[in-house]
């Protein structure tokens, strides 16, 4: 019998048809991806293919019709100045035509007028010229096209990456075999993620790697944000507490001696105002930057000049500080941007204001408005107090952020934070040069 199947020609067919079937059958699943993959890729290229075939015929006819424009533009001024020599003028109602008698070398241009030809001549020679031309200007577009067309089917086929990636990825998700046990072990994963720890997600599949990382990079993010959202609080907590604690000493005192003792009184009274006053302003500022992180902030652009905006705010540091001589550095051009006039004059007194805390009484502070080498406007205030470190320039934006030199000085600590949001929505960005016991200069480029 075996040896009948083996010589049978038609079972010897269909058993190889049928080992044929089993080999297909056990082919790696690797295998079967990576033609999958290639599958798409030739799609891929296909579409490339089609694309630059596109591009290249749009090219081709814009280079034919340039041709035919320079071809009648040639003639037309070559008739054009042949009527001005011969004629000594250009009329539009005499007639004009081309005519060709006895072969190309009699191919005469003539104009008539009132039926009678007062013009003949030979255009041979400009038909030639004309020629030369378009055979030079049909070289040059050929040697762009030869030169452009890799170039221009690799830009094609780099826009078309991203599909060939989504293509991959898509491979690679169909191969994922997600049953209700993996949900149920992402699920029991995440649940006992604590935001305190710094803790990653281990599912310990080699199915769920890819969720896997992308879970871990957004438990990094909140990880991250839950740390700044707590820092901001404690922060906010610790300023609050001090003018808190000194309205509740004062009022205490008030309650034992301060009924009758008119000079504990006055103190009290004075004390609680005046820290009531500072936590109202820190209050405000803790609104200014919630309300922007959540963007109810509204900015309000027009056109605006700042050379007005920086003399008003000259003429008022003017009134309101005494110690402080202010000398104010004009442009002679008048500088106009698009931007928020209140919110842009609110950084710049922020940064007023604390030129005037750490510069010592009677040393001068300097405004001034320009443009930079670039050509960009840009607003400076300068002082000559006790300057910063590096260390300090590198986290003088950041909230609640006072240096050592400085914390005996009143603040918050949120005055730059604020000005920095300001002007990142003007689009704009510092420049600061500082040296300590030299003075400060910050220059906001818009």
């Amino acid at each position: 019998m075996i040896f009948k199947i083996i010589c049978d020609r038609d079972n010897r067919l269909k058993a190889l048809s049928h080992m044929s079937y089993i080999w297909r059958w056990f082919i790696p699943m690797e295998e079967k991806n990576e033609r999958k993959i290639k599958k798409e890729s030739k799609k891929t290229t296909s579409i490339a293919k089609k694309l630059h075939r596109q591009l290249i015929a749009k090219k081709w006819g814009q280079f034919i019709a340039a041709d035919l424009f320079l071809v009648i533009a040639l003639f037309f001024g070559w008739a054009a100045c042949i009527e001005n020599e011969r004629l000594g003028n250009i009329v539009f109602e005499r007639r004009r035509w081309f005519i060709i008698s006895s072969g190309i070398r009699s191919f005469t241009y003539k104009i008539s007028e009132n039926g009678k030809v007062i013009l003949e001549e030979n255009a041979f020679y400009v038909v030639k010229f004309v020629l030369a031309i378009l055979c030079i200007a049909v070289f040059f577009q050929m040697l762009n096209l030869l030169f452009s067309h890799y170039a221009e089917y690799m830009k094609i086929r780099k826009t078309l990456k991203p599909l060939d990636e989504l293509a991959l990825k898509a491979d690679e998700i169909s191969r994922l075999t997600f049953d209700e046990e993996k949900f149920h072990m992402i699920e029991d994963a995440i649940t006992h993620i604590n935001p305190e720890d710094e803790k990653v997600l281990s599912l310990g599949d080699s199915d769920l790697m890819g969720v896997e990382q992308a879970m871990n990079n957004l438990i990094k993010r909140m990880h991250d944000t839950y740390n700044q959202q707590a820092r901001f609080v404690n922060d906010a907590s610790h300023e609050l507490r001090t003018p808190i604690a000194v309205i509740e000493g004062y009022a205490n005192m008030l309650d034992r001696w301060g009924k009758e003792d008119e000079e504990v009184l006055d103190e009290s009274i004075a004390a609680i105002k005046n820290e009531s006053a500072h936590m109202k302003y820190l209050v405000e500022q803790l609104l200014f930057l919630a309300r922007g992180d959540s963007g109810k902030n509204v900015m309000k652009f027009a056109d605006m000049s700042i050379n007005d905006m920086m003399k008003e705010i000259y003429e008022e540091s003017l009134m309101i500080d005494e110690d402080h001589p202010y000398r104010f550095a004009a442009c002679d051009e008048d500088i106009h941007i698009n931007g928020d006039a209140s919110m842009l004059k609110q950084a710049v007194r922020i940064l007023v204001d604390n030129a005037a805390k750490y510069t010592n009484k009677g040393d001068e502070i300097k405004i001034s408005v320009g443009r930079n080498d670039e050509g960009r406007p840009y607003l400076q205030v300068q002082d000559s107090g006790i300057g910063m470190s590096e260390a300090d320039v590198q986290h003088m934006f950041e909230r609640f952020y006072r240096s050592d030199e400085v914390r005996k000085t009143q603040g918050t600590g949120l005055g730059l934070s604020i000005s920095k949001w300001i002007v990142d929505k003007h689009k704009g960005h510092f420049e600061i040069l500082s040296r300590t016991e030299l003075g400060t200069r910050i220059r906001i480029i818009l």
